[in-house]
């Protein structure tokens, strides 16, 4: 049997000879077939050639999920270039920061979106920062997502805010183009020249560097390569039943490892089709599932639980829904119940990764039980191995594990040791058929008492609470105990729920040193954009509220 392709040019090659004429992306006006995908992908890469981009050179790429990022992203590839994502809540210190580290060669970048100018955040905040090739993707256009017209009126618009192409360079010294530029520039490389670069890729270089989300101090690049990536995809697929009949919406940022490679790269080696979301609005999923007849939707649990909750999910034809796949967070047993019965989902399931490990690391399968989903991780697809040190820890390994740090071979040797084990950070149990269970991270656990408490045990208890929509819990100082837990709780609308209610909730089914002693009430809890309430905000919002106690 003859194995499948290990670069993504040669795993596009084949999905436009298998899929031809099938839809691949689909953003509002936009449809590109296989084949469609494949032309376009070309002429960015043509035009990307014309600029001077060479095999191993970085290009950066701060923009929401459109169908711009699709070809972006493998027309990066298409010249063996390397794509380096930037989360979209970056303020611009933290994407020039990325930026320059790289020594990025070209930026994708969006025009202005929701507010903000992101290209002009960042020539204010680096005008020292060079990049010899920018491009601009459009804008805002809509709830119903990108089209002809609106990508005329947003590449006008990012032409006359920057300048122009002359003005720009003359200025900063880089060349900016927009969208539209990319047609005109591609005559100047043939396709044979493109095809050439492309079928030059090896399967041992690099596809892509995340930067991990820098809780724990500065963010860190992984480094990872087109093997990994294609086959933690793969992996992933198979899990999920993923096949080319299916309709993905992709909600989930392509800047994270769930968009980009649990989304994207697993259309790519399906020949599923892609409907990337910019933003997520319940009322503007629900429609593009109705309307698209969306058969796969992940994301972290809030997702589900805001459909399931929002006022007009009853007058919505949702049944197309097939396949669920989330995590990242605490997920209640009765939420995977509820995707079940009332979502009518035929496969939900969780999943554990990390930027380090390529985005993959274990899944359920789609037999298990409601209990198993919500209680665990599953457990290793593709060629991992997980196991636990001697304090709990979760380690993995495989080939799908990250070559390393960008620049960085200290923080490497720190988190993949000798046997090639990968540190996740992670605390967590195996049961007896390999089910990875995470009860919290080894920094989020604290001591009351003597006794650890994982916050995650915690919020699934919490979880159970009529009343309680989401839950976040923390340790904060204390005289006598060390530490204790601080809840902060969010109500379903209409509850009445009060702070005694959840502490005399908890008491029924925790040991005492583990039940909350302060519960705050929030009307939202932070998140990131890949869908992890943010602790470390919450711990900062508490720290400043005592300090201003004591003032």
């Amino acid at each position: 049997m003859t194995p499948p392709p290990q670069t993504t040019p040669l795993a596009l090659h084949d999905a436009a000879r298998a899929h031809g004429d099938a839809p691949a992306v689909v953003d509002g006006a936009v449809r590109l077939s296989w084949a469609e995908l494949l032309d376009s992908v070309r002429e960015t890469a043509r035009a990307l050639l014309a600029r001077g981009i060479g095999s191993g050179d970085r290009i950066g790429i701060w923009a929401p999920n459109t169908h711009h990022w699709v070809t972006a992203v493998l027309a990066t590839h298409y010249v063996g270039a390397v794509i380096v994502p930037l989360n979209t809540r970056y303020v611009a210190d933290e994407a020039a920061d990325v930026l320059a580290r790289v020594d990025a060669k070209a930026l994708f970048i969006a025009g202005p979106f929701l507010g903000r100018d992101r290209l002009a955040e960042l020539r204010a905040a680096a005008p020292d920062l060079k990049i010899r090739t920018i491009i601009v993707i459009p804008g805002d256009t809509g709830p119903g997502g990108t089209d002809d017209a609106g990508a005329a009126a947003t590449d006008d618009a990012a032409t006359i805010g920057t300048g122009g192409v002359g003005a720009s360079a003359a200025r900063t010294g880089d060349d900016t183009l927009t969208w539209r530029d990319l047609a005109a520039l591609a005559e100047q490389v043939s396709t044979a020249d493109a095809v050439a670069r492309a079928e030059s890729v090896s399967p041992d270089d690099l596809s892509d560097i995340l930067f991990t989300s820098g809780t724990t101090g500065r963010s860190k690049g992984t480094l990872i390569a087109h093997r990994q990536a294609l086959a933690g995809a793969r992996a992933w697929s198979e899990c999920a039943t993923l096949n080319s009949a299916d309709r993905y919406l992709v909600v989930p940022p392509f800047f994270h490892n769930f968009g980009y490679k649990a989304g994207i790269l697993a259309c790519l080696v399906t020949g599923a089709t892609i409907v990337p979301q910019a933003t997520f609005d319940v009322p503007e999923t629900m429609r593009l599932v109705q309307d698209h007849r969306i058969t796969v939707l992940t994301g972290p649990p809030t997702i589900y639980q805001t459909i399931l909750e929002h006022p007009a999910r009853r007058d919505a034809d949702l049944s197309s829904l097939r396949v669920a796949v989330t995590g990242a967070a605490t997920v209640p047993v009765v939420l995977i119940e509820r995707m079940r019965t009332e979502l009518e989902f035929d496969v939900v399931l969780t999943a554990y990764g990390l930027s380090e490990s390529g985005g993959f690391g274990t899944m359920c399968r789609p037999e298990d039980d409601a209990e198993t989903i919500a209680n665990t991780c599953g457990r290793a697809i593709g060629d991992f191995e997980v196991a636990l040190a001697d304090n709990g820890e979760v380690l993995i390994r495989g080939s799908q594990v990250m070559l390393g740090y960008l620049d960085d071979p200290v923080a490497t040797a720190d988190t993949i040791d000798c046997d090639g084990w990968l540190h996740t950070g992670d605390v967590g149990s195996l049961d007896g058929r390999g089910y990875l269970k995470i009860t919290d991270r080894l920094k989020d656990m604290y001591i009351c008492g003597g006794f650890n408490v994982y916050p995650a045990e915690v919020e699934q208890a919490l979880a159970r609470l009529d009343g309680v929509a989401e839950t976040a819990v923390i340790g904060v100082a204390d005289e006598r105990m060390g530490e204790v837990g601080k809840a902060f709780v969010v109500r379903k609308a209409g509850s009445g729920l009060t702070a005694d209610d959840v502490v005399a909730h908890a008491k029924t089914l925790l040991a005492n040193f583990k039940v909350p002693r302060y519960v705050e009430f929030r009307d939202q809890l932070p998140y990131s954009a890949a869908g992890k309430v943010l602790k470390r905000q919450l711990r900062d919002d508490t720290g400043r509220a005592e300090n201003e106690e004591r003032a």
